[in-house]
Protein backbone atom coordinates (compact mmCIF):
# COMPACT_ATOMS: atom_id res chain seq x y z
CA UNK A 1 0.00 0.00 0.00
CA UNK A 2 2.75 2.44 0.92
CA UNK A 3 4.60 1.81 -2.31
CA UNK A 4 1.51 2.67 -4.37
CA UNK A 5 0.82 5.67 -2.19
CA UNK A 6 4.24 7.06 -2.95
CA UNK A 7 3.26 7.60 -6.58
CA UNK A 8 -0.09 9.19 -5.78
CA UNK A 9 0.49 11.82 -3.15
CA UNK A 10 3.90 13.40 -3.62
CA UNK A 11 2.95 16.82 -4.93
CA UNK A 12 5.01 18.44 -7.68
CA UNK A 13 6.40 21.75 -6.44
CA UNK A 14 5.30 24.90 -8.21
CA UNK A 15 8.30 26.83 -9.51
CA UNK A 16 8.63 30.58 -9.34
CA UNK A 17 6.65 33.14 -7.39
CA UNK A 18 3.20 32.47 -8.82
CA UNK A 19 0.38 30.74 -6.99
CA UNK A 20 -2.44 29.44 -9.21
CA UNK A 21 -6.00 30.21 -8.21
CA UNK A 22 -9.03 29.11 -10.17
CA UNK A 23 -9.55 32.68 -11.35
CA UNK A 24 -6.07 32.89 -12.90
CA UNK A 25 -2.49 33.57 -11.90
CA UNK A 26 -1.97 35.58 -8.72
CA UNK A 27 1.43 36.75 -7.55
CA UNK A 28 2.94 35.21 -4.44
CA UNK A 29 2.42 37.48 -1.44
CA UNK A 30 5.40 37.85 0.88
CA UNK A 31 4.40 37.17 4.48
CA UNK A 32 5.70 38.86 7.63
CA UNK A 33 6.30 35.47 9.26
CA UNK A 34 8.80 34.21 6.66
CA UNK A 35 12.03 35.07 8.56
CA UNK A 36 10.47 33.71 11.77
CA UNK A 37 9.75 30.35 10.13
CA UNK A 38 13.21 30.12 8.60
CA UNK A 39 14.79 30.80 12.00
CA UNK A 40 12.54 28.24 13.70
CA UNK A 41 13.38 25.56 11.13
CA UNK A 42 17.08 26.24 11.70
CA UNK A 43 16.74 25.90 15.49
CA UNK A 44 14.06 23.23 16.19
CA UNK A 45 13.60 19.63 15.02
CA UNK A 46 9.87 20.29 14.53
CA UNK A 47 7.99 23.43 13.52
CA UNK A 48 4.22 23.52 14.01
CA UNK A 49 2.40 26.14 11.90
CA UNK A 50 -1.22 26.52 12.93
CA UNK A 51 -3.97 28.77 11.66
CA UNK A 52 -7.39 28.80 10.00
CA UNK A 53 -8.06 27.04 6.73
CA UNK A 54 -7.20 29.01 3.60
CA UNK A 55 -4.85 31.40 5.42
CA UNK A 56 -1.98 30.41 3.13
CA UNK A 57 -0.05 27.85 5.22
CA UNK A 58 0.53 25.39 2.38
CA UNK A 59 1.42 28.06 -0.19
CA UNK A 60 3.87 29.69 2.24
CA UNK A 61 5.66 26.46 3.17
CA UNK A 62 5.90 25.28 -0.43
CA UNK A 63 7.36 28.65 -1.41
CA UNK A 64 9.97 28.61 1.38
CA UNK A 65 10.96 24.93 1.35
CA UNK A 66 10.33 23.66 -2.18
CA UNK A 67 14.00 22.77 -2.56
CA UNK A 68 14.49 21.04 0.79
CA UNK A 69 11.30 19.35 2.03
CA UNK A 70 8.82 16.92 0.54
CA UNK A 71 5.11 17.63 1.02
CA UNK A 72 2.22 15.39 2.09
CA UNK A 73 -1.41 16.27 2.74
CA UNK A 74 -2.70 14.22 5.66
CA UNK A 75 -6.27 15.10 4.73
CA UNK A 76 -6.30 12.63 1.81
CA UNK A 77 -8.09 9.43 2.87
CA UNK A 78 -5.43 7.03 1.56
CA UNK A 79 -2.60 9.02 3.16
CA UNK A 80 -4.50 9.17 6.45
CA UNK A 81 -5.15 5.41 6.36
CA UNK A 82 -1.50 4.62 5.60
CA UNK A 83 -0.27 6.80 8.47
CA UNK A 84 -2.72 5.23 10.91
CA UNK A 85 -2.11 1.61 9.86
CA UNK A 86 1.68 1.69 9.95
CA UNK A 87 2.99 4.95 11.45
CA UNK A 88 6.64 3.84 11.67
CA UNK A 89 6.63 2.56 8.10
CA UNK A 90 4.93 5.74 6.95
CA UNK A 91 7.62 7.93 8.51
CA UNK A 92 10.35 5.72 7.08
CA UNK A 93 8.90 6.08 3.58
CA UNK A 94 8.20 9.81 3.90
CA UNK A 95 11.22 10.56 6.02
CA UNK A 96 12.57 13.97 7.03
CA UNK A 97 12.89 16.63 5.91
CA UNK A 98 9.16 16.64 5.21
CA UNK A 99 6.03 18.76 5.52
CA UNK A 100 2.95 17.00 6.92
CA UNK A 101 -0.02 19.23 6.09
CA UNK A 102 -3.17 19.18 8.29
CA UNK A 103 -1.66 16.87 10.90
CA UNK A 104 -4.85 17.02 13.01
CA UNK A 105 -6.25 14.27 10.78
CA UNK A 106 -3.60 11.86 12.11
CA UNK A 107 -2.86 12.96 15.71
CA UNK A 108 -1.70 9.42 16.47
CA UNK A 109 1.36 10.05 14.30
CA UNK A 110 2.77 12.59 16.78
CA UNK A 111 4.33 10.07 19.24
CA UNK A 112 6.13 8.41 16.31
CA UNK A 113 7.40 11.77 15.09
CA UNK A 114 8.73 12.28 18.62
CA UNK A 115 10.44 8.88 18.44
CA UNK A 116 12.09 9.78 15.14
CA UNK A 117 13.15 13.22 16.41
CA UNK A 118 14.64 11.80 19.61
CA UNK A 119 16.82 9.45 17.55
CA UNK A 120 18.45 12.53 15.96
CA UNK A 121 17.73 15.24 18.50
CA UNK A 122 20.35 17.70 17.26
CA UNK A 123 19.09 17.63 13.67
CA UNK A 124 16.91 20.67 13.02
CA UNK A 125 14.14 21.18 10.49
CA UNK A 126 13.12 17.52 10.33
CA UNK A 127 9.34 17.93 10.38
CA UNK A 128 7.17 20.90 9.48
CA UNK A 129 3.58 20.30 10.58
CA UNK A 130 0.48 22.36 9.85
CA UNK A 131 -2.93 22.30 11.46
CA UNK A 132 -6.19 24.20 11.35
CA UNK A 133 -7.81 22.77 14.48
CA UNK A 134 -5.91 23.88 17.55
CA UNK A 135 -8.53 22.24 19.75
CA UNK A 136 -7.40 18.82 18.47
CA UNK A 137 -3.69 19.57 18.31
CA UNK A 138 -2.73 21.47 21.44
CA UNK A 139 -2.79 18.54 23.85
CA UNK A 140 -1.13 16.13 21.41
CA UNK A 141 1.69 18.52 20.59
CA UNK A 142 2.20 19.43 24.24
CA UNK A 143 2.39 15.81 25.31
CA UNK A 144 4.39 14.45 22.37
CA UNK A 145 6.67 17.26 21.25
CA UNK A 146 7.31 19.40 24.32
CA UNK A 147 10.68 21.12 23.96
CA UNK A 148 11.08 19.81 20.42
CA UNK A 149 8.62 21.98 18.47
CA UNK A 150 8.38 25.69 17.71
CA UNK A 151 4.72 26.74 17.75
CA UNK A 152 3.77 29.44 15.23
CA UNK A 153 0.50 30.77 13.79
CA UNK A 154 -0.36 32.00 10.31
CA UNK A 155 -3.50 34.12 10.07
CA UNK A 156 -5.03 35.66 6.92
CA UNK A 157 -3.21 38.49 5.16
CA UNK A 158 -2.57 41.74 6.99
CA UNK A 159 -3.03 45.01 5.14
CA UNK A 160 0.76 45.53 5.14
CA UNK A 161 1.20 42.13 3.48
CA UNK A 162 -1.42 42.98 0.85
CA UNK A 163 0.40 46.23 0.07
CA UNK A 164 3.85 44.60 -0.24
CA UNK A 165 5.22 46.04 3.02
CA UNK A 166 5.23 42.92 5.26
CA UNK A 167 7.96 44.16 7.61
CA UNK A 168 6.64 47.73 7.98
CA UNK A 169 6.58 48.91 11.63
CA UNK A 170 3.33 49.53 13.45
CA UNK A 171 2.39 53.16 13.95
CA UNK A 172 3.85 53.42 17.47
CA UNK A 173 7.15 51.77 16.48
CA UNK A 174 10.29 53.46 15.27
CA UNK A 175 11.60 52.68 11.81
CA UNK A 176 11.24 53.79 8.23
CA UNK A 177 7.89 53.31 6.58
CA UNK A 178 8.01 52.51 2.86
CA UNK A 179 5.49 54.25 0.61
CA UNK A 180 2.12 52.58 1.02
CA UNK A 181 -0.40 52.32 -1.77
CA UNK A 182 -3.31 53.81 0.13
CA UNK A 183 -6.85 52.97 -0.97
CA UNK A 184 -9.62 55.42 -1.75
CA UNK A 185 -12.48 55.40 0.75
CA UNK A 186 -14.74 53.23 -1.43
CA UNK A 187 -11.91 50.82 -2.24
CA UNK A 188 -10.97 50.51 1.44
CA UNK A 189 -14.49 49.36 2.31
CA UNK A 190 -14.48 47.02 -0.67
CA UNK A 191 -11.30 45.47 0.73
CA UNK A 192 -13.08 44.99 4.07
CA UNK A 193 -15.81 43.01 2.28
CA UNK A 194 -13.17 40.79 0.70
CA UNK A 195 -11.31 40.23 3.97
CA UNK A 196 -7.81 38.89 4.38
CA UNK A 197 -7.95 35.31 3.12
CA UNK A 198 -5.48 35.26 0.20
CA UNK A 199 -7.78 33.98 -2.52
CA UNK A 200 -10.56 36.63 -2.32
CA UNK A 201 -8.19 39.35 -1.10
CA UNK A 202 -5.69 39.08 -3.96
CA UNK A 203 -7.94 37.87 -6.77
CA UNK A 204 -10.50 40.56 -7.69
CA UNK A 205 -12.16 38.19 -10.16
CA UNK A 206 -13.50 36.04 -7.34
CA UNK A 207 -17.11 36.46 -6.25
CA UNK A 208 -16.58 37.55 -2.64
CA UNK A 209 -19.98 36.48 -1.32
CA UNK A 210 -19.76 33.08 -3.02
CA UNK A 211 -16.25 32.50 -1.68
CA UNK A 212 -17.16 33.32 1.93
CA UNK A 213 -20.36 31.25 1.68
CA UNK A 214 -18.28 28.30 0.53
CA UNK A 215 -15.70 28.93 3.25
CA UNK A 216 -18.29 29.00 6.05
CA UNK A 217 -19.98 25.85 4.76
CA UNK A 218 -16.62 24.09 4.43
CA UNK A 219 -15.70 25.20 7.95
CA UNK A 220 -18.97 23.79 9.30
CA UNK A 221 -18.62 20.49 7.47
CA UNK A 222 -14.89 19.85 7.88
CA UNK A 223 -14.00 21.42 11.23
CA UNK A 224 -17.09 21.95 13.38
CA UNK A 225 -18.62 18.55 12.59
CA UNK A 226 -15.56 16.82 14.07
CA UNK A 227 -15.91 18.58 17.44
CA UNK A 228 -18.19 16.96 20.00
CA UNK A 229 -19.64 20.14 21.51
CA UNK A 230 -21.56 20.80 18.28
CA UNK A 231 -24.65 18.83 17.37
CA UNK A 232 -27.02 20.40 14.84
CA UNK A 233 -25.00 22.35 12.24
CA UNK A 234 -27.91 24.58 11.19
CA UNK A 235 -28.28 25.73 14.79
CA UNK A 236 -24.56 26.43 14.98
CA UNK A 237 -24.78 28.45 11.75
CA UNK A 238 -27.57 30.54 13.31
CA UNK A 239 -25.27 31.07 16.27
CA UNK A 240 -22.53 32.34 13.93
CA UNK A 241 -24.85 34.95 12.43
CA UNK A 242 -26.22 36.03 15.82
CA UNK A 243 -22.67 36.40 17.14
CA UNK A 244 -21.62 38.42 14.08
CA UNK A 245 -24.45 40.88 14.74
CA UNK A 246 -22.98 41.42 18.22
CA UNK A 247 -19.39 41.87 17.02
CA UNK A 248 -17.35 44.47 18.94
CA UNK A 249 -20.02 44.60 21.67
CA UNK A 250 -19.82 43.37 25.25
CA UNK A 251 -20.62 39.68 25.14
CA UNK A 252 -23.73 38.64 27.05
CA UNK A 253 -23.83 34.86 26.74
CA UNK A 254 -27.20 34.65 28.53
CA UNK A 255 -28.90 37.00 26.06
CA UNK A 256 -27.36 35.16 23.11
CA UNK A 257 -28.48 31.79 24.49
CA UNK A 258 -32.01 33.07 25.06
CA UNK A 259 -32.26 34.44 21.51
CA UNK A 260 -31.10 31.10 20.08
CA UNK A 261 -33.12 28.92 22.44
CA UNK A 262 -30.10 27.01 23.76
CA UNK A 263 -28.38 26.65 27.12
CA UNK A 264 -25.78 29.20 28.24
CA UNK A 265 -23.22 26.41 28.58
CA UNK A 266 -23.86 25.48 24.94
CA UNK A 267 -23.08 29.05 23.85
CA UNK A 268 -19.89 29.03 25.91
CA UNK A 269 -18.83 25.69 24.41
CA UNK A 270 -19.48 27.00 20.90
CA UNK A 271 -17.46 30.12 21.62
CA UNK A 272 -14.53 27.94 22.68
CA UNK A 273 -14.85 26.01 19.41
CA UNK A 274 -14.68 29.23 17.38
CA UNK A 275 -11.71 30.50 19.36
CA UNK A 276 -9.82 27.20 19.04
CA UNK A 277 -10.37 27.11 15.26
CA UNK A 278 -9.14 30.70 14.83
CA UNK A 279 -12.50 32.16 13.80
CA UNK A 280 -12.89 34.71 16.61
CA UNK A 281 -10.74 36.86 18.87
CA UNK A 282 -11.94 37.26 22.45
CA UNK A 283 -10.85 40.67 23.70
CA UNK A 284 -10.72 40.91 27.47
CA UNK A 285 -10.86 44.13 29.49
CA UNK A 286 -7.75 45.74 30.87
CA UNK A 287 -8.17 45.92 34.62
CA UNK A 288 -6.11 47.56 37.34
CA UNK A 289 -7.24 48.89 40.67
CA UNK A 290 -7.47 52.63 40.02
CA UNK A 291 -10.42 53.32 42.29
CA UNK A 292 -13.03 53.06 39.53
CA UNK A 293 -15.64 50.51 38.64
CA UNK A 294 -14.50 48.90 35.40
CA UNK A 295 -16.37 46.64 33.01
CA UNK A 296 -15.02 43.07 33.24
CA UNK A 297 -17.12 41.45 30.48
CA UNK A 298 -15.18 40.48 27.32
CA UNK A 299 -15.89 41.48 23.72
CA UNK A 300 -15.83 39.15 20.73
CA UNK A 301 -14.53 40.01 17.26
CA UNK A 302 -14.43 37.85 14.16
CA UNK A 303 -10.88 37.02 13.12
CA UNK A 304 -11.56 38.12 9.54
CA UNK A 305 -13.52 41.21 8.59
CA UNK A 306 -14.69 39.59 5.35
CA UNK A 307 -16.24 36.71 7.28
CA UNK A 308 -17.99 39.24 9.51
CA UNK A 309 -19.41 41.14 6.51
CA UNK A 310 -20.67 37.92 4.94
CA UNK A 311 -22.36 36.67 8.11
CA UNK A 312 -24.28 39.95 8.61
CA UNK A 313 -25.39 39.92 4.97
CA UNK A 314 -23.38 42.86 3.58
CA UNK A 315 -22.64 42.71 -0.14
CA UNK A 316 -21.56 46.21 -1.18
CA UNK A 317 -19.12 48.77 0.18
CA UNK A 318 -21.62 51.62 0.57
CA UNK A 319 -23.95 49.67 2.84
CA UNK A 320 -20.99 48.43 4.86
CA UNK A 321 -19.66 51.96 5.41
CA UNK A 322 -22.89 53.77 6.31
CA UNK A 323 -24.93 50.98 7.88
CA UNK A 324 -25.21 50.04 11.56
CA UNK A 325 -22.32 47.59 11.26
CA UNK A 326 -19.87 50.25 10.00
CA UNK A 327 -18.32 50.84 13.42
CA UNK A 328 -17.87 47.14 14.30
CA UNK A 329 -16.41 46.47 10.83
CA UNK A 330 -13.87 49.26 11.23
CA UNK A 331 -12.93 48.08 14.73
CA UNK A 332 -12.57 44.50 13.48
CA UNK A 333 -10.28 45.63 10.65
CA UNK A 334 -8.00 47.54 13.03
CA UNK A 335 -7.91 44.68 15.55
CA UNK A 336 -7.16 42.14 12.79
CA UNK A 337 -4.27 44.25 11.47
CA UNK A 338 -2.58 44.52 14.86
CA UNK A 339 -3.18 40.87 15.81
CA UNK A 340 -1.91 39.58 12.45
CA UNK A 341 1.17 41.80 12.40
CA UNK A 342 2.28 40.81 15.91
CA UNK A 343 1.36 37.13 15.47
CA UNK A 344 3.28 36.90 12.20
CA UNK A 345 6.35 38.19 14.01
CA UNK A 346 6.12 35.12 16.24
CA UNK A 347 4.74 37.07 19.21
CA UNK A 348 1.62 36.55 21.30
CA UNK A 349 -0.35 39.81 21.14
CA UNK A 350 -1.38 41.36 24.46
CA UNK A 351 -4.52 43.27 23.50
CA UNK A 352 -7.33 44.53 25.69
CA UNK A 353 -10.05 47.14 25.82
CA UNK A 354 -10.78 49.56 28.67
CA UNK A 355 -14.22 50.71 29.79
CA UNK A 356 -15.54 52.22 32.98
CA UNK A 357 -18.99 51.62 34.41
CA UNK A 358 -19.96 55.14 33.30
CA UNK A 359 -19.18 54.34 29.66
CA UNK A 360 -15.76 55.96 29.18
CA UNK A 361 -13.91 53.63 26.83
CA UNK A 362 -10.79 52.93 24.80
CA UNK A 363 -11.44 50.44 21.99
CA UNK A 364 -8.00 48.77 22.03
CA UNK A 365 -5.11 48.77 24.48
CA UNK A 366 -1.85 47.22 23.28
CA UNK A 367 0.51 46.19 26.08
CA UNK A 368 4.16 46.27 25.03
CA UNK A 369 7.05 45.97 27.47
CA UNK A 370 5.12 47.45 30.36
CA UNK A 371 3.79 50.34 28.26
CA UNK A 372 0.18 50.72 27.18
CA UNK A 373 -0.76 52.08 23.73
CA UNK A 374 -4.42 53.21 23.64
CA UNK A 375 -6.21 53.13 20.28
CA UNK A 376 -9.62 54.53 19.47
CA UNK A 377 -11.33 53.53 16.21
CA UNK A 378 -13.68 56.00 14.55
CA UNK A 379 -15.86 55.73 11.47
CA UNK A 380 -15.65 59.40 10.51
CA UNK A 381 -13.00 60.55 8.03
CA UNK A 382 -12.96 63.96 9.73
CA UNK A 383 -11.04 63.68 13.04
CA UNK A 384 -12.24 65.90 15.90
CA UNK A 385 -10.78 66.72 19.31
CA UNK A 386 -13.69 64.99 21.08
CA UNK A 387 -12.62 61.66 19.57
CA UNK A 388 -9.62 61.58 21.92
CA UNK A 389 -11.68 61.88 25.12
CA UNK A 390 -11.35 58.19 26.01
CA UNK A 391 -7.59 58.24 25.47
CA UNK A 392 -7.24 61.32 27.67
CA UNK A 393 -9.27 59.67 30.45
CA UNK A 394 -7.18 56.49 30.16
CA UNK A 395 -3.95 58.49 30.38
CA UNK A 396 -5.24 60.37 33.41
CA UNK A 397 -6.07 57.13 35.24
CA UNK A 398 -2.97 55.11 34.30
CA UNK A 399 -0.40 57.91 34.17
CA UNK A 400 3.15 57.25 33.02
CA UNK A 401 2.42 53.72 31.86
CA UNK A 402 0.41 55.12 28.95
CA UNK A 403 2.20 55.93 25.69
CA UNK A 404 0.91 58.22 22.97
CA UNK A 405 -2.55 57.21 21.80
CA UNK A 406 -4.01 57.04 18.31
CA UNK A 407 -7.43 57.66 16.80
CA UNK A 408 -7.55 55.41 13.72
CA UNK A 409 -10.04 56.36 11.00
CA UNK A 410 -10.75 55.44 7.34
CA UNK A 411 -9.69 58.84 5.92
CA UNK A 412 -6.22 60.21 5.10
CA UNK A 413 -5.73 62.94 7.75
CA UNK A 414 -2.83 62.83 10.25
CA UNK A 415 -3.06 65.51 12.93
CA UNK A 416 -2.76 65.98 16.70
CA UNK A 417 -6.04 65.93 18.62
CA UNK A 418 -4.77 66.40 22.18
CA UNK A 419 -1.50 66.34 24.15
CA UNK A 420 -1.68 62.53 24.23
CA UNK A 421 -3.45 61.53 21.00
CA UNK A 422 -2.96 61.74 17.24
CA UNK A 423 -5.43 61.02 14.42
CA UNK A 424 -4.05 58.37 12.07
CA UNK A 425 -5.33 56.81 8.79
CA UNK A 426 -6.08 53.09 8.73
CA UNK A 427 -3.98 52.81 5.56
CA UNK A 428 -0.87 53.77 7.53
CA UNK A 429 -1.62 51.70 10.63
Amino acid sequence: MLANLHLKCIITWKRGDVTQYRGGAVRYVERTIEPVIRRAVSEFPVVMLMGPRQSGKTTLLKHLFQGSHRYLSMELPDVKAAAENDPRGFIELYHPPVIYDEIQYVPGLLPYIKERVDAQRLRTGQFILTGSQNILLAQGVTESLAGRAAMLRLLPLSYREMTAAPQAPLLWEEGSRPPRSGLAYQDLWQSFLRGGYPEPAMNPERDTVLWHASYVQSYLERDVRTIRQVGELSQFQAFLKALAARSAQLLNASDLARDLGVAVNTVRAWLSVLEATYQIVVLRPYFVNVGKRLIKTPKVYFADVGTLCYLVGLKDAEHAAVGPMGGPIMETAVLNEIVRTLTHRGREPSLYFWRTATGTEVDLVVELGGRLVPIEVKLSTTPRVSMAAGIEAFQKDLGDRVAKGYVVHPGDAKLPLSPHAVAWPFGEL
